[in-house]
């Protein structure tokens, strides 16, 4: 057995990292990766470019670690403080675009990542730290890799279980374990597993002959779906029966029964949904929020974050998912795909032990991402904040349209299109070799509101947006509405102070009386479309600014108009004498324009920029009175106020 071993990339920053070959009879570390030998080498700072060949029976890269003027280094001794996050060197199987991700993050805390794959060009080749050609499923190539490893980990669950299980035997720290990856492989066991444990399920079963499947689908009805046990991903390995005439010429597109097959009862779901969970070394357990998943020809095309579902169906998904994850052992990320029903049962799909392509959005959406949680699920550090930092993403899968250069064209085409695309993030795999409906990359776009984002996706791709969707990309943060259009004259102060704080805004008449329909509407579906802040306006009975409260937990801030009857103070009233639990701020009678303000000021407090706006608006303020007061006090009262 050889595997063919690559240094890391150059780069333009000075790296004090080597790698030396040496044959067995010389000190090496052992397995495990783990600093343990006083050792000191004294090593040119030139990076070896040339690719260098390690038998299989060679022991693993010995690293030392040089000083600024070139002096060896005497830090590698066992029980030394730890210089950085962690001195654990991650060893990953499979080097496609997960591992590439995976050692995008670890870059950032300085963690070391070494791949195996058997591609040399791999998505993850350039960036890993080492990158080892070889079989992730081969046993023997594993156990080599595994001696330059602290910790193992895999990007793939196809690799192999076995061998994995005797590393672990012999002390090597696999994360997830072995179990759990044996477990997930076989996707008819993972099923077995689930239901043992009382996860909900579709129902299922194992067929072995043509009588089997035509009794299953006696049993479940059609459409009925049939499914490989093993190597079934992104849309392979699946395949559906409409009628019992299309058993066979379906069971033969998978391989036939010798390859492993059974069968699930068809799911009228009416979301797919997805929740990532990372577990530590510790057992703590963190879950992201929930999303949305939509898939194009059985693969993931467009993820929505968070997903637009209720509370309930939140929570419920939650529960499946941590469930779920707590019957498998190991650490990591593991990402759960579940169906919602049309009845509001959560049922799981499946499970996969590391992470997924529902989770790519947490890179730029999320205040930890699921790559870095990962690492620190496997490493035993604290795990991150796996909240949202930003109100909604959506990820958009670049997959091949074409072969070759005519599909590179097409997804350079959106790519460019992106560019342009505020809040967008580009993901490209760097994979050598296009095919039709290949994973080649992602697009991330993050913004306020579910319809700001879905609206520039269809910008994106160039779709007909709805009238809503082309408003909501502008964003608008605040709403200024208002009873009757006679309130305007009042308003209008509160539009002009937002345009002066260059903030997008939209008015409208919404009138609580006459059109109830319009304004629960209105109120219903204002945090949907990126609103951050209500203003409303009211006279007389002043109903409008405590009926939106009570049907949107967004700010209201309330302006009394002035009437012909009671000057505006039976509205200041109505407005002030709201039942406890609904809140609504107020100002003075007419005054829309501090209202406006009041909402600046709202948005400054989590808007670096406004807020800087905000602080020279408030000294322009002082810069006036100060001059009017030295102008004061230059000429004189009498000659100031002829001036």
């Amino acid at each position: 057995m050889l595997v063919k071993v690559l240094p890391a990339p150059s780069c333009s920053i000075p790296c004090h990292h080597h790698s030396l070959f040496l044959p067995n009879p010389q000190p090496s570390f052992p397995a495990g990766g783990r600093r343990t030998l006083g050792f000191s080498l004294l090593l040119p700072h030139k990076r070896k470019e040339q690719t260098s060949m390690l038998s299989g029976s060679h022991l693993p890269v010995i690293r030392s670690s040089i000083q600024e003027e070139g002096t060896p280094s005497l830090e590698i001794q066992h029980g030394l403080p730890i210089h950085g996050v962690s001195d654990i060197i991650v060893g990953v199987l499979g080097g496609g675009q997960l591992g590439r991700m995976l050692c995008q993050a670890a870059s950032k805390m300085a963690i070391k990542v070494v791949t195996l794959d058997p591609l040399e060009n791999c998505p993850a080749s350039s960036i890993s730290y080492q990158h080892v050609i070889g079989s992730f499923d081969d046993g023997e190539t594993v156990r080599e890799f595994a001696k330059r490893c602290g910790v193992l980990t895999v990007e793939i669950e196809h690799v192999d279980a076995i061998t994995l299980e005797k590393l672990e035997q012999e002390g090597v720290d696999c994360q997830p374990k072995a179990s759990a990856i044996r477990i997930i492989q076989d996707k008819y066991q993972q099923k077995v597993h689930f239901s043992q444990h009382g996860i909900p399920l579709p129902d299922f079963m194992q067929i072995d002959d043509l009588t089997c499947v035509e009794k299953a689908g006696d049993l479940f009805g059609y459409p009925l779906m049939i499914k490989s046990k093993r190597l079934a991903y992104d849309g392979r390995g699946n395949a559906v029966a409409y009628h019992k005439e299309d058993l066979p010429a379906v069971v033969d597109s998978l391989g036939g029964f010798d390859h492993g097959l059974y069968v699930e009862k068809w799911t009228p779901f009416v979301k797919e949904l997805s929740v990532i969970v990372a577990r530590s070394t510790d057992n703590s357990i963190s879950c992201y929020p929930v999303v949305e998943t939509i898939h194009k020809n059985n693969i993931c095309h467009i993820v929505e974050a968070p997903a637009d579902v209720s509370q309930k169906i939140k929570n419920l998904s939650i529960d499946v998912a941590r469930k779920a994850i707590g019957s498998l052992e190991g650490a990591g990320v593991f990402a759960v795909e579940l169906f919602l029903t049309e009845d509001g049962q959560v049922l799981l799909n499946e499970v996969a032990p590391r992470p997924h392509n529902s989770g790519h959005h947490t890179i730029e959406s999320c205040y930890t991402s699921q790559y870095e949680q990962h690492l620190r699920a496997i490493l035993g550090l604290p795990l991150g904040d796996p909240s949202m930092k930003t109100p909604a993403a959506v990820m958009y899968n670049i997959l091949g349209e074409d072969e070759g250069e005519a599909g590179f064209y097409l997804s350079h085409q959106l790519i460019s299109r992106a560019l342009n695309i505020p809040g967008a993030t580009i993901h490209w795999y760097d994979k050598p070799e296009m095919r039709k409906q290949r994973k080649m990359g992602h697009i991330t776009i993050v913004g306020p509101s579910r319809n700001t984002v879905k609206g520039l996706l269809n910008m994106m791709l160039q779709r007909e947006t709805t009238e809503n969707q082309k408003v909501a990309a502008v964003s608008p943060r605040v709403a200024i509405i208002m009873g009757s259009d006679s309130d305007l004259p009042t308003m209008k102060d509160a539009a002009e102070v937002l345009k002066t704080f260059d903030i997008p805004f939209e008015l409208t008449v919404v009138s609580a009386h006459r059109t109830p329909e319009r304004m629960y509407s209105f109120a219903l579906s204002a945090k949907e479309r990126g609103i951050q802040v209500i203003i409303a306006g009211a006279g007389g009975a002043a109903h409008l600014p405590g009926m939106v409260a009570s049907l949107t937990p967004l700010p209201v801030i309330g302006v009394p108009i002035k009437t012909s009857s009671l000057y505006g103070v039976d509205s200041l009233l109505s407005i002030v004498q709201m039942p406890k639990g609904i809140p609504v701020a107020t100002v003075a009678i007419g005054n829309a324009a501090n209202a406006a303000l009041l909402a600046v000021r709202m948005l400054a407090s989590a808007d670096t920029d406004l807020w800087d706006r905000l602080i020279n608006y408030q000294q322009d303020l002082k810069d006036v009175v100060l001059i009017k007061a030295e102008k004061l006090e230059g000429v004189g009262w009498e000659a100031y106020m002829n001036s």
